[in-house]
This record gives C-alpha cells, sequence and structure tokens, in this order.
C-alpha cells in the first residue's frame, strides 16, 4: 500500500510541476539588424506613390548624408553612399546595429522623376 501511495504521490509532483512550470521554448533566431533594416527601407519605397520618394538621411559627427545606396557587405555591417549638404559623394561605414536613419516622404514634382535608394546585399555564394 505504502507503494502505491509513493507512485500517486510522486505522479501528482509531476503533474502540478508540468502544469507550474510550462517548458520553456526556444527563442527565435533573431534576425540580423542588417536585414531588417534592408526589408523595413524596401517597404517603405514599395508602399511609395508615382510621385513620391523616400528621403533617407543619416547623421553623424555633426554631418549629414543623403542616402542613396545601402550596402550590406555582412548582416553587421552597413555601408551608406550618397551626397552630403554641398552635394559631394559621401559615404558611411557603420555597425548595422548602431545604425539610426531618419526617413519621410515628399511629393516631387513633374517633370522631375523620383529617386529611389538602392538596396543591395551581396549574392550568397
Amino acid at each position: 500500500m505504502a507503494f502505491a501511495d509513493l507512485t500517486k504521490q510522486l505522479a501528482q509532483q509531476a503533474i502540478s510541476s508540468a502544469i507550474k512550470d510550462p517548458p520553456v521554448a526556444a527563442p527565435a533566431p533573431e534576425e540580423p539588424p542588417g536585414r531588417v533594416i534592408l526589408a523595413q527601407l524596401a517597404l517603405m519605397q514599395k508602399a511609395l506613390k508615382e510621385d513620391e520618394e523616400l528621403i533617407v538621411l543619416y547623421h553623424a559627427a555633426g554631418e549629414r548624408i543623403r542616402v542613396l545606396e545601402v550596402f550590406l557587405p555582412s548582416s553587421e555591417v552597413a555601408v551608406l553612399s550618397g551626397t552630403d549638404a554641398n552635394r559631394a559623394p559621401a559615404r558611411a561605414i557603420v555597425p548595422a546595429a548602431a545604425l539610426a536613419l531618419l526617413c519621410k516622404t515628399i511629393k516631387v514634382l513633374p517633370p522631375a522623376k523620383p529617386a529611389r535608394v538602392s538596396l543591395v546585399v551581396p549574392k550568397s555564394k
């Protein structure tokens, strides 16, 4: 009789702990920050109307770059190419996790054509 009670008590404890402590699911693998940023920029551009363009700005060290191209040589590094305030070519190499961009939509008056930000990812081997 004592063996049966012990078995019953162990079964109740197992059920009780299973109810109290649900199994912890493994966290979903996190998407690399560079790919998330590119995906968001692509979504913003896709939502543009024919007469709109997306202005993407990057600020660092007192300088501002209007970003015309985002290149991800790896999922952890972003290379931003564009122009500075004097319209001189400029480039910034930034850790993707630290990248902060200002994005806004503007209307473009005819006959000008809206510019698009080029999003480049190296081809996988």
